[in-house]
């Protein structure tokens, strides 16, 4: 494995889009593997555009690829487009804003560095980290979403809806993604559990989570559309 395809589906994360930028900066990967850093900017309305372009001229030693979408599609639509432009091995989602720590990359990693792994799904609900407590309601959701997920895809995950997945990049560009918005993370657990011998992983991250104050997007409308996505993707097999 020599290279680790980061992708980054930005809207409206001007504030803070250079914070999460250094923390993966800051992160060496074992082995000396390299970092591909991939932003889809999802027709942002705030100053994600100039925030970006500036970071990337004062960091001209990062391998960063910036997309720019005309008109807003959805998380899903931004991280089809930077699968399809991956070229590591080995690819990672990593939210724009604040509530993930790339310093755990490593932890993802390992399984597939030992040779166990080819999909490491990282859990909020697993292992000893820091886990900023925020709402009881959320939690129950999205252990309702795992729970049906893993009724029809007949795995034991604790964490479908996890933001960190990493995917042998190969595997995930084989996949027909139709998902535009939140519906991705339904989707393509649905798609992967059914790949013949796949090898899924799961270990235990930190999580600091953010309030709607601090500009969380997503509401109950969207893990309606999950239960939608679940069946759709699970039951039927579409």
């Amino acid at each position: 494995m020599n290279k680790l395809s980061i992708i980054i589906p930005v809207f409206n994360e001007g504030k803070t889009v250079h914070l999460i930028l250094d923390k993966i900066k800051a992160v060496t990967l074992p082995r000396n593997i390299q970092k591909e850093i991939i932003i889809v900017n999802d027709c942002s309305t705030d100053t994600t555009s100039e925030a970006i372009k500036n970071y990337i001229s004062q960091n001209p030693e990062l391998n960063i690829l910036f997309i720019e979408q005309d008109k807003n599609q959805g998380k899903g639509a931004a991280l089809h487009v930077g699968i399809s432009k991956a070229k590591g091995e080995y690819t990672i989602i990593q939210d724009a804003d604040l509530e993930y720590d790339p310093a755990e990359y490593k932890i993802l990693l390992q399984p597939v560095l030992d040779g166990f792994a080819d999909v490491v799904y990282g859990s909020r609900f697993m292992g000893g980290n820091a886990h900023r407590v925020l709402f009881f309601w959320h939690t129950i959701g999205n252990r309702l979403l795992t729970f049906l997920s893993n009724m029809f895809s007949n795995l034991n995950l604790t964490d479908m809806e996890t933001c960190y997945k990493l995917f042998n990049t190969k595997i995930l560009q084989s996949l027909s993604l139709k998902e535009k918005r939140f519906g991705f993370e339904p989707e393509v657990t649905a798609k992967i559990s059914r790949i013949a011998k796949i090898r899924i992983y799961e270990v235990g991250i930190s999580y600091y989570g953010r309030t709607y104050d601090e500009g969380k997007k997503i509401n109950w409308k969207d893990g309606f559309k999950a239960i939608y996505c679940i069946f759709k993707y699970g039951l039927l097999k579409l």
